[in-house]
């Protein structure tokens, strides 16, 4: 006995897939990113000295913990 199963469950997951990471890029290439509030000022105007380690920076590291 052969056997002569169509492939339609794997098609059809596949296109699945397929159309979900192009719907992905789709909305992705769409989101603008954010700059700063006031495009006008330097670094040295805003007072930002760089990364800087601020509570929500230790929060989020604290819920990555493994």
């Amino acid at each position: 006995m052969e056997n002569t199963r169509k492939p339609a469950r794997r098609t059809f997951l596949a296109a699945l897939g397929a159309g979900g990471a192009a719907t992905a890029a789709a909305v992705m290439s769409k989101v603008t990113p954010q700059g700063p509030k006031n495009p006008g000022t330097t670094v040295e105007e805003r007072g930002s000295k760089g990364y800087e380690l601020s509570e929500h920076v230790r929060s989020y590291y604290r819920t990555t913990r493994v």
